[in-house]
């Protein structure tokens, strides 16, 4: 079955390049969805496509063959950004997309290890350069584990499990999903009609072994101020944490005063890079969704270059 990327229609409509013949980013390019039909919408622009997972970009240079002279592809982390724009000789861009968060491909292959449905080693690993989750399972301690599943799954038994995990490993390795899921369900009880026990920890150690969260503020800031004037930045994110750091991520680059009530002069030197053309983040349609159920949890937020 083709991919179908999330809130295609909506990501065509964001992206409009000021220039007919500039450079858009894809800084998360995963199986090339979103990239295929910008390069289709815009039959003179440039595409740099980035993606830390090197099975993920073989996918997406297949996909893309037939746009083969104006796509280059870098291995890379999108918090790299600069670096990649330095490399390909590229200076201000005409746009970018980021789509956050584990890929479609990554959920769907057993031998991964990012999701509960299948029995396969405990890995989440989204390239090289990240720590398997059953490294962070087996070595962290108890309080170690416990903020982890607390701040990046925003579980509200995080205590709970991680001392069920320390006691768990204590007897045997936790080496499998299968096992590490018996042992969340062990002391959070699965409920009817509400999601699996499992969801929000396998949820935080998938973040926390990839560093998901690491730098993205800063690489919101710095995508931004790659754009050229009226380009503009897109950015899906897929839980509560990434849209949060993006949302404040663009107010800082809108430039709002944060001097006390009262000044009769701005202090704080507030200075605007971009207007947020998305008040509330963008969601998918109930068509979408119910065709594509990966995009109920998907908010798109995008701002331009002033």
């Amino acid at each position: 079955m083709r991919h179908e990327p999330v809130l295609l229609t909506e990501v065509l409509e964001a992206l409009r390049p000021p220039r007919e013949d500039g450079t858009i980013v894809d800084a998360t390019v995963g199986l090339g969805g979103h990239a295929e039909a910008l390069l289709q919408a815009n039959p003179r622009i440039r595409l740099i496509a980035i993606d830390r997972d090197p099975e993920a970009l073989e996918r997406s240079r297949e996909r893309l063959r037939p746009f083969a002279d104006r796509v280059t592809f870098f291995r890379g982390r999108h918090e790299s950004l600069i670096d990649i724009l330095k490399q390909s000789g590229t200076g201000e861009i005409s746009g970018l997309l980021a789509d956050l968060g584990v890929s479609s491909m990554q959920l769907d292959d057993a031998s991964r290890g990012f999701s509960f449905r299948f029995d396969a080693p405990l890995d989440m690993r989204m390239g090289p350069d990240s720590t398997p989750a059953s490294e962070l399972v087996r070595t962290l301690e108890e309080r170690e584990l416990a903020k982890i599943i607390r701040d990046y799954g925003e579980e509200p038994m995080a205590r709970r499990i991680a001392a069920a995990i320390v006691a768990a490993r204590a007897e045997a390795p936790i080496e499998t999903t299968q096992q590490l899921a018996e042992v969340i369900r062990s002391v959070k009880k699965p409920r009817l009609h509400q999601i699996d026990p499992s969801t929000l920890t396998f949820q935080a150690l998938r973040i926390s072994a990839n560093g998901e969260l690491k730098d993205l503020e800063m690489f919101v800031h710095e995508a931004a101020e790659s754009l050229e004037i009226g380009a503009r930045i897109a950015i899906i994110s897929f839980h509560s944490l990434e849209d949060r750091i993006v949302k404040l991520a663009f107010r800082d680059l809108e430039g709002r005063c944060i001097c006390p009530p009262g000044m009769p002069v701005c202090g704080c030197g507030a200075k605007a890079t971009v207007t947020i053309l998305t008040g509330r983040p963008v969601t998918a349609s109930e068509d979408e969704i119910e065709r594509n159920p990966r995009s109920r949890s998907a908010k798109l937020r995008v701002a331009e270059r002033v």
